[in-house]
């Protein structure tokens, strides 16, 4: 599995709460890093770096206004994520749901006296 892939890289961002923060904040409008530093106990490099993390997972993009290089949120970058948890609550719902229906047909075990001490 390449740690290159969309997936691999959205998850390695969405890791560290910091660039989760970061998110949250980018989905009420976008900022710059000046405004992200000034909202943390981060510094302006410090962010910087994070961002990078985040662009090159495609979860956010940068755009030039002026000397301002703004972040916006880019929701399309979470479809590999969404896709993978759908399809992973899928599966694991379908394998309790058999587990249930195999669980349900058993009869059911009596605990005697004599089961205990064999």
């Amino acid at each position: 599995m390449s740690r290159h892939d969309p997936l691999s890289l959205a998850f390695a961002a969405l890791a560290d709460p910091t660039r989760r923060a970061i998110l949250q904040r980018l989905g009420s409008g976008e900022a710059g890093v000046v405004e992200l530093a000034e909202a943390s106990t981060l510094t302006q490099p410090a962010i910087t770096k994070h961002l990078k993390v985040l662009e090159r997972a495609g979860l956010i993009g940068r755009a030039r206004d002026g000397q301002r290089r703004p972040a916006r949120l880019h929701l399309e970058g979470l479809l590999p994520v969404d896709d993978w948890l759908r399809r992973a609550h899928t599966e694991w719902s379908d394998r309790l749901d058999r587990l249930d229906a195999h669980l349900a047909a058993q009869p059911e075990a009596t605990i005697t006296e004599e089961n205990r001490n064999a």
